[in-house]
């Protein structure tokens, strides 16, 4: 996943219930269609409970712009 692909994550889990686990949200994005990409990201989504959309965005791992290797690492949240 890239910084842009988070507008894609954030569409495929809008209106899904918090909190919730890795596999609710793999659950629910697969029922609005959501692309390989996207849930790929989920996929590698640690194994937790997510607070809220915000939570489950942030954790899905990242890779440098432009990078087509995959496996980026988590973000840190800006504090």
């Amino acid at each position: 996943m890239t910084r842009r692909d988070d507008a894609r994550v954030e569409k495929a889990l809008q209106g899904a219930d918090f909190p919730a686990g890795k596999q609710d949200l793999l659950d629910y994005a697969q029922t609005r269609d959501a692309g390989e990409e996207t849930l790929q990201g989920l996929r590698a989504l640690p194994d937790r409970e997510f607070a809220n959309l915000r939570d489950a965005v942030d954790a899905v791992p990242q890779e440098p712009e432009g990078s087509d290797v995959p496996g980026g690492t988590e973000r840190v949240p800006d504090i």
